[in-house]
């Protein structure tokens, strides 16, 4: 569903954890004519008390990466096999919405629940994309209208921020996928260590939307940049996310 803008290889810096495994090579290889895989990812929108929509797109950021760094999606890991044939070039995601009985039948599958300030969203290992289970399968897709009751507060200083397109109208749905996307990449560029600290700090992270005058240098500054393959909502190529993790800002 998306691909970086660039990826770097500098002998000066620790190598990356992923590696040769890295999915930003230039060459065709084998799983691009594979069977294709999704990640599922669903938030609970109760009708009465809905997430604010900055909190359910950090959320959904973080759950990606508590999903990619379980015990179980690592190694001879249970979930490693899936999430092995999923990490491709696309990453594809996709967050449905659920609320009481939807959500609680969805609390039953394999999966990890990860909490916002007061958002909900939970992350399920892959599933071949036309291979949904029935659970998930039947939940909504569209209509996930969220928004931010409140001023959303400036970044704070010293976390990985997650920069939105300004130019680009999504819906929380897809905004949430694209937070995901962006964490993603943020990840893949990490060291062991570094990947590490992320994780004994729970993953601390915010969304923002860039100001307008600050997009064009986020994007091109050789952070890693999340562009949508335009299945839904915007045209095929848009840059959508900049990930700005303060260790890849160190590299520039």
């Amino acid at each position: 569903m998306s691909s970086p803008d660039t990826h770097h290889d500098d002998d000066s810096t620790p190598v990356p954890a992923v590696g040769a495994d890295s999915p930003f090579r230039p060459e065709r290889i084998a799983r691009d004519e594979a069977p294709q895989f999704v990640l599922p990812l669903v938030v609970r929108i109760e009708k009465a008390e809905p997430p604010a929509r900055t909190d359910a797109l950090e959320t959904a950021a973080r759950a990606v990466l508590v999903l990619l760094s379980d015990e179980r999606a690592l190694g001879e890991g249970e979930w490693a096999g899936a999430v092995r044939d999923w990490q491709d070039a696309r990453i594809r995601k996709v967050v449905r919405r659920a609320r009481g009985a939807e959500w609680r039948k969805a609390e039953t599958l394999p999966g990890v629940t990860v909490h916002g300030d007061a958002a909900e969203v939970r992350v399920f290992p892959p599933v071949p994309l036309d291979g949904w289970p029935k659970e998930l399968a039947k939940l909504q897709v569209s209509g996930t209208d969220l928004d931010d009751p409140e001023p959303v507060a400036p970044a704070p200083e010293g976390i990985a921020v997650l920069w939105l397109n300004p130019d680009l109208e999504m819906s929380a749905g897809k905004a949430m996928a694209q937070a995901g996307h962006a964490a993603q990449l943020a990840w893949w560029e990490l060291t062991g260590a570094e990947r590490t600290a992320w994780r004994d700090c729970g993953f601390r992270l915010a969304v923002r939307t860039a100001p307008r005058e600050r997009w064009a240098r986020l994007s091109g500054s050789g952070l890693p940049v999340v562009r949508d393959a335009g299945f839904t909502e915007i045209a095929p190529g848009s840059a959508t996310v900049v990930s700005d993790h303060p260790a890849l800002r160190a590299r520039l």
